[in-house]
């Protein structure tokens, strides 16, 4: 799927831009390459992006020359810096693609690939240092770092006027997403993320399963041993087949 040509383009941004009017952040040309190039099963279109990487690529110079300030709102801050991973992550794969992971980069977790007010960020760096600090769990589930078992690429950019209803619904989405998690009345298998993160979702004084009764549509009593899905890291490139629920 092909970005729109520059005279389209410019429409399509007059007219998604009117949204952003409040906003301190302009994320509309994210929200453009995200609408043509992500599919509702949040499976990407890389060689859409590659095609009109000029369009990425000016909008990642945007995100480095700006800085969240101090009379930026919470909500302005997070979405940027949600974006800010999501966009990373995104380059990290252009630049090196063909991949068939962001595994097949070289430390991807490290590399230090964002520099915004002269300093460097990696994706841990994004991650652990900034936004696990926003004290939210649910943050965990906008995230994409380009594999099959992250939660999906929503096909829109996070903002402001957004971010609140994002977190309810991404976090509902992923937890309810048998792709990703299977939770019936005769069986419970879960994301490693809640392994991975159980600090963060216990941190309100709840235990996993309430946080994840809070949005399953089946409710659980508990977490079985052995109930981790092995995360599958393969490209979550379009055409792909979508993760397989199995913890083997």
């Amino acid at each position: 799927m092909k970005l729109l040509k520059a005279p389209y383009f410019i429409v399509a941004f007059l007219l998604f831009n009117t949204s952003y009017a409040q906003e301190k952040v302009d994320h509309s040309a994210w929200d453009q390459i995200l609408i043509l190039n992500v599919l509702d099963n949040g499976m990407v279109d890389y060689e859409g992006v590659t095609r009109d990487v000029s369009v990425f690529y000016e909008y990642f110079r945007y995100l480095c020359k700006i800085s969240p300030q101090d009379n930026w709102s919470n909500e302005e801050k997070l979405a940027y810096w949600l974006n800010v991973y999501n966009a990373t992550a995104m380059k990290m794969i252009i630049d090196e693609y063909p991949i068939t992971s962001i595994n097949d980069i070289e430390n991807p977790w490290k590399r230090k690939a964002f520099k915004t007010q002269g300093v460097r960020y990696s994706l841990d760096d994004i991650e652990h240092s900034i936004l696990r600090k926003f004290d939210d769990p649910r943050i965990h589930f906008l995230l994409n770092c380009g594999s099959l078992s992250s939660p999906r690429l929503w096909n829109r950019a996070y903002t402001s006027m957004n971010i609140l209803d994002a977190l309810d619904d991404r976090t509902k989405e992923f937890i309810n997403d048998p792709q990703r998690n299977q939770i019936t009345s005769s069986m419970v298998k879960i994301s490693q993320l809640f392994e991975w993160y159980k600090d963060d979702f216990e941190s309100n004084n709840i235990s996993v399963v309430d946080f994840i009764n809070q949005y399953a549509t089946v409710k659980i009593k508990k977490i079985p041993r052995n109930a981790y899905i092995t995360y599958d890291w393969s490209l979550n490139k379009k055409d792909e087949q979508t993760p397989i629920t199995s913890n083997n």
